[in-house]
């Protein structure tokens, strides 16, 4: 009984088991997705794998508008993997949906893989990693490298609009947390910043990367909102294990008098009535120039 509890959890797992894989980005039988899917195997400039995998979902019209495109950086949590939002947030449906009915802006949406791998054996493809050894690998060396790796290889491979007012990045639980904190390092690259029951505690063995990307938020946030962020988005379900320290720091930030919304679902912390209608709540507001 026991290890069968462990096994449901994701603490024991077969690493081998397709559940576990991030599988492809359109998987036969599922929503078909009406807007072009891309992939790409890109380098990275810092320790760990040679290259990661991230997943572009680009307007039906993109190859034919000849217009220029916001970017939306959309990140999994513990347990996720490029795949995530594709598997169980319905982000090509909640996308195609809205943009149908023009009540979201078209744009470019990428889902990297950020979990921190050490080597390319450990990476194995971007196995998955259970809840225990992702939250105590939050050590931002993925996340050092994001703008160099991710965000500087969209902009010369597709034609965005590269500047603040175009770029929003958003993510659920610990990659809410990751959120919160590229807004904060990186206040003049975007412009919209979601949290979806960010997972407020980064745990990882010291280096300089993580002392460099966690540390110091409140110093950042007080440059960031200098010149504040076109949007700032903290989201919570009504039965979320995250909502308690996702309300301390709305309060930390309504206090400091830091422009933001927070919004309650009816949900708990899990798709899809979660994070993925606070998704579909986000791309409403971002873009609108």
């Amino acid at each position: 009984m026991a290890l069968l509890l462990l096994y449901s959890c994701g603490i024991v797992r077969n690493p081998s088991s397709e559940r576990y894989r991030p599988g492809p980005a359109i998987r036969p039988g599922e929503y078909a997705p009406q807007g072009i899917v891309e992939e790409h195997n890109y380098k990275c400039s810092v320790p760990g794998p040679t290259e990661r995998h991230m997943i572009v979902y680009l307007p039906a019209d993109y190859y034919t508008s000849g217009k220029d495109y916001p970017v939306f950086y959309l990140l999994h949590g513990a347990r996720g993997y490029e795949t995530s939002w594709i598997r169980f947030g319905e982000v090509y449906h909640t996308a195609d949906s809205l943009w149908q009915r023009g009540m979201a802006a078209h744009c470019i949406i990428v889902m990297p893989n950020l979990n921190q791998y050490n080597s390319d054996k450990d990476y194995d493809g971007g196995r998955f990693k259970d809840a225990y050894e992702s939250i105590l690998e939050v050590d931002g060396v993925a996340e050092s490298a994001f703008v160099n790796d991710v965000v500087s290889l969209i902009d010369s491979l597709y034609r965005t609009v590269p500047d603040k007012r175009h770029r929003a990045i958003a993510g659920l639980s610990i990659g809410g947390y990751q959120s919160i904190f590229f807004g904060a390092n990186y206040p003049d690259l975007f412009g919209y910043i979601g949290a979806f029951s960010p997972y407020m505690w980064s745990m990882s063995r010291p280096n300089p990367y993580r002392w460099k990307f966690y540390h110091k938020l409140h110093s950042k946030l007080k440059k960031q909102f200098q010149d504040p962020p076109y949007g700032y988005y903290l989201y919570a379900g009504k039965w979320d294990m995250m909502r308690p320290s996702t309300v301390n720091y709305h309060h930390f930030m309504t206090k400091k008098g830091y422009a933001h919304t927070y919004q309650v679902f009816p949900s708990s912390h899990d798709w899809p009535r979660g994070w993925t209608d606070e998704f579909k709540d986000m791309l409403q507001k971002v873009f609108k120039d």
